[in-house]
C-alpha cells in the first residue's frame, strides 16, 4: 500500500495555512532553528519533570515557567518559520526574553510575592505589566487579532467599567489592583485554564505525539481501509472512521484536517465525492474529535476541574452524543454515496485489519492503560503520564526487541517488560523511570535503538510546539475570566440568559448558542468553552438545566464554530487540500455535522441523551427507558435530516417528501406536547411511501 507515503506533507498550495496553524511546518534547519529544538525539549522534560513529581515546585511557580517556556518557543519560532526580518526577529526574541524573566521573578519573588499581596510594589507592577504585554502578543502572533482583542476589551472593562451606564457599571479599580490580579495568583493569566495547559494538556498532547510517531496513524488507517473501504462510499466512511479514531488521542480539530486530511480528501475526489463534500466530511469528522473521549480536545480535564467532578463523569455525558455526532456523519456520507452510485474500493487493493493490529497492536495498549487508570479513579495528570511513560516503552522496547532473536528470548523480554511495567501499582512511577533509564542506555548502545532514541527526541520537541496555541489560548483567556471574577459581568449577562429564559427556554438556548458560535469565530475550542461556560453555564444551571449538560451545550456549539460561516477554520483548513473553496465546504460540513446541531438542545430536554438524572421523561418511565428512548428519538431524527438535505433514500426524493422528512425530524427534536407523537406518525408516514416508491422502482427493473 502506498497510501501513506505523503501523508505528512504539506501540499504545495497550502501557504495560507499559516492562518490557522501558524507553526505547521517543522522545525527549520540551521543553528536558530537546532536551538529552539533543544529549547522544545528542554520545555516537555520539564513539563514531564513536574507531572511525575521528579521536579518539585510551587504549583504557581509551575503555571509561571509554563507561560514563561511558551514564549521562550513561540515568540522565535513564528519569527524563523515564517521568514520575518532581523527587526521583527530582534523583536520577538525581546518579548521571549521577557516572558523568561516574568517567570524567573515569580519564581525568585514567590514568598516576598504572597507577603506583599493586597500590596504590590513598583517592580511588581513593572512585571505584571510585561506579563500582560507578552500574553497578548503571544496570542495575535500565533492566532490572529480575534481573542486577543476580546480579552483585551474585558481588560479595559476592568479600568473603564465604571464610565459604562447600568447595569454594566463597575465600582472602579485602581491600576495597581488590576495588573495584581491579572499578573498574580490564580484568578488572572495563570488561573484553572492555564493549571490545566501545564498538567493534563501538555501531558496529553504529548501522549498523541508519541503515539503518532510510532505509528498510530498509519495503524488507524489501514484498520478504517480495511473495515469499511470496500462497503458503498466507502473512501469517505474511511475519513469518518480515521478522523474518529484519530481523536481519541490527538483530539485537535485542525490539527486533524491538515493530517488524516492529506489522505483522506484527495481519495474522497478520486471516488468521485464532490470536493466541497470531501473537505466537509473531513471537517467535520476531524472536529468530532474534541467530542471523542478519552482526551476530548483537553476539555474534558478543563471542564472537570471547574466543575469539581470527577473525569469520568464528563465522559459518560460525552459518550452517546459522540456517538451519534459520528454516526450522523457516516450516515450522510452512505446517502450522498447512494445519490450518485459512489462504490467502495476493490477489497483486493485495500490493507487487512487483522494483519494491521497483528503487526502494531501494542500502540493500543497505552491508549487502553489510560482508559482504564481513568475510570479507576487515578487522576488524570497520574494517568497521563503512565500512558506516555509505557508509549515511550514500547518504542524503545520494539527497538531492542527486534534485536533480539526470535521465539522465547523476543517473548520473554515483552514479558519482562510487561511486570517492569505493572510494577508501578505497587510501587509508584519510580519503577518505570529506572526502566526507561535501563532501555534508554540499552537502546543508546545499540547501532538501531539510536533511531528509536531519535523518534522519542522528535516527539518531544513536536508535543511543545503543538502546545503553543492552546497553552497561550489558555494564558490569555484568564484575562477575560479574571475581569469575570473582578467585575462580575458574567452574573449581569447570565442574569439576561435567565429573564429570557423564564419567558422561553429554548429561546434563551438560541441566544446562548448564538453566543458560542459568534465567540468561535476565530477562538480555539478551549478558550470558547472557558468563555462561555463562565458566562451561560450558571444561567443555563438556574433555568433548571443540569449542571454538565449546561457546559456540554456551550462546548458542542464552541465545536461547530469551526464549521460554521463566515470563518469556518476546520473548514479553511481543508479548502487547499481539497482545491475548493472554505465557504463551499462549510455549507457541506454544516449538512454532515446536524448532530451536532441536534443533540444539545435534545440533552437540554430530556438529559438522559447524556446518561444525567433528571427531566420530566425519566421521572415518568424509569431512567434506563429514558436513555433507550431519547437515543433512539435521536438517531431517527439523524436519519431523517440525512434523507432530507441529500434527497436521496433508496431513490432520489422529490421536493414534498424531503419537506416532510425535515418536518418529521424537527417535531422529534422539539421537546413540547405531542410533538412526538407527531413527529412519529410523520416518520412513519414517510418511511411507509418512500419503501413503496422503491419497491416500484425495483419491480420496474426486473
Amino acid at each position: 500500500m502506498q497510501h501513506d507515503s505523503n501523508h505528512h506533507k504539506m501540499p504545495a498550495d497550502a501557504a495560507d495555512l499559516g492562518l490557522h496553524d501558524p507553526l505547521s511546518e517543522s522545525f527549520p534547519a540551521g543553528g536558530e532553528g537546532r536551538l529552539l529544538y533543544w529549547i522544545a525539549i528542554a520545555f516537555s522534560l520539564f513539563q514531564i519533570g513536574t507531572a511525575a513529581h521528579l521536579i518539585e515546585l510551587p504549583s504557581q511557580v509551575t503555571r509561571a515557567f509554563h507561560v514563561g517556556f511558551l514564549g521562550l518557543l513561540g515568540f522565535p519560532l513564528l519569527a524563523l518559520v515564517h521568514r520575518k526580518g532581523p527587526a521583527t526577529k530582534a523583536l520577538f526574541w525581546l518579548l521571549a526574553a521577557g516572558s523568561v524573566a516574568v517567570a524567573c521573578y515569580q519564581w525568585l519573588e514567590y514568598a516576598p510575592l504572597i507577603l506583599r499581596a493586597g500590596d504590590p510594589n513598583t517592580a511588581d507592577i513593572v512585571m505584571g505589566v510585561v506579563a500582560l504585554v507578552v500574553v497578548f502578543c503571544a496570542a495575535w502572533a500565533l492566532m490572529g487579532p480575534a481573542l486577543p482583542i476580546i480579552a483585551g476589551l474585558f481588560l479595559a472593562y476592568c479600568f473603564w467599567g465604571q464610565l459604562l451606564p447600568s447595569p454594566f457599571e463597575t465600582r472602579g479599580y485602581a491600576f495597581t489592583q488590576v495588573i495584581e490580579h491579572m499578573s498574580y495568583g490564580t484568578e488572572g493569566i495563570y488561573g484553572i485554564p492555564v493549571y490545566v495547559s501545564s498538567t493534563y494538556i501538555f501531558l496529553f498532547i504529548l501522549f498523541g505525539a508519541f503515539l503518532e510517531k510510532a505509528g498510530m496513524i498509519r495503524l488507524f488507517t489501514d484498520v478504517s481501509l480495511g473495515l469499511v473501504g470496500n462497503r458503498q462510499g466507502g473512501a469517505a466512511k474511511v475519513a469518518v472512521f480515521s478522523s474518529g479514531l484519530m481523536g481519541t488521542i490527538s483530539g485537535s480539530g485542525v490539527a486533524n484536517v491538515v493530517t488524516t486530511g492529506q489522505f483522506t480528501i484527495p481519495l474522497m475526489k478520486s471516488f468521485g465525492y464532490r470536493a466541497a463534500f470531501a473537505g466537509g466530511v473531513e471537517a467535520t469528522a476531524s472536529m468530532g474529535g474534541q467530542i471523542m473521549p478519552p482526551v476530548m480536545g483537553a476539555v474534558a480535564f478543563i471542564m472537570a476541574e471547574t466543575l469539581g467532578v470527577s473525569y469520568h463523569e464528563v465522559v459518560k455525558a460525552a459518550l452517546i452524543p459522540a456517538i451519534l455526532y459520528f454516526a450522523s456523519a457516516f450516515w450522510m456520507v452512505h446517502l450522498e454515496a447512494g445519490k450518485w452510485g459512489l462504490r467502495g474500493m476493490d477489497k483486493a487493493d485495500l490493507p487487512s485489519p487483522r494483519k494491521a493490529l497483528k503487526e502494531r497492536w501494542y500502540l493500543i495498549l497505552p491508549l487502553a492503560v489510560l482508559v482504564y487508570l481513568l475510570f479507576s479513579g487515578y487522576t488524570p495528570l497520574y494517568a497521563g503520564t503512565i500512558g506516555l511513560a509505557l508509549t515511550v516503552m514500547l518504542i524503545l522496547g520494539g527497538s531492542i526487541a527486534l534485536g533480539l532473536p526470535a521465539g522465547l528470548i523476543r517473548y520473554g523480554f515483552w514479558i519482562g517488560l510487561g511486570v517492569v511495567a505493572a510494577g508501578f501499582f505497587e510501587y509508584g512511577i519510580n519503577v518505570i523511570v529506572a526502566a526507561m533509564a535501563g532501555l534508554i542506555l540499552w537502546t543508546f548502545l545499540t547501532k538501531g535503538g539510536r533511531e528509536a532514541l531519535i523518534v522519542c527526541r522528535d516527539s518531544l520537541a513536536e508535543g511543545a510546539k503543538t502546545a503553543l496555541p492552546v497553552g497561550i489560548a489558555c494564558a490569555v483567556v484568564g484575562v477575560i475570566i479574571g475581569t469575570m471574577t473582578l467585575t462580575g459581568i458574567a452574573t449581569t449577562f447570565g442574569q439576561f440568559i435567565v429573564s429570557v429564559g423564564e419567558k422561553n427556554l429554548f429561546l434563551s438556548l438560541i441566544l446562548t448558542m448564538v453566543t458560542c458560535i459568534v465567540l468561535g469565530m476565530g477562538i480555539p475550542t478551549i478558550p470558547n468553552y472557558i468563555i462561555t461556560s463562565s458566562i451561560a453555564g450558571p444561567a443555563l444551571q438556574a433555568l433548571g438545566v443540569p449542571l454538565i449538560v449546561s457546559h456540554m451545550f456551550v462546548f458542542y456549539f464552541g465545536i461547530l464554530a469551526d464549521l460554521t460561516p463566515p470563518v469556518a477554520l476546520a473548514c479553511f483548513a481543508a479548502a487547499p487540500i481539497a482545491r475548493e473553496s472554505g465557504l463551499k465546504i462549510s455549507m457541506e460540513a454544516i449538512k454532515v455535522a446536524a448532530a451536532g446541531f441536534v443533540v444539545p438542545f435534545m440533552a437540554v430536554y430530556t438529559p438522559a441523551l447524556m446518561l444525567q438524572d433528571g427531566g420530566v421523561l425519566a421521572s415518568e418511565i424509569g431512567y434506563i427507558p429514558a436513555v433507550a428512548y431519547v437515543a433512539f428519538k435521536a438517531l431517527l431524527a439523524i436519519g431523517l435530516w440525512g434523507a432530507t438535505v441529500i434527497g436521496w433514500l433508496g431513490i432520489r426524493l422529490s421536493i414534498a417528501e424531503r419537506l416532510v422528512a425535515m418536518a418529521a425530524a424537527f417535531t422529534l427534536v422539539a421537546a413540547l406536547p405531542l410533538t412526538d407523537e407527531i413527529g412519529f406518525a410523520l416518520a412513519a408516514g414517510f418511511a411507509l411511501f418512500v419503501w413503496r416508491r422503491n419497491r416500484a422502482a425495483n419491480v420496474a427493473q426486473a
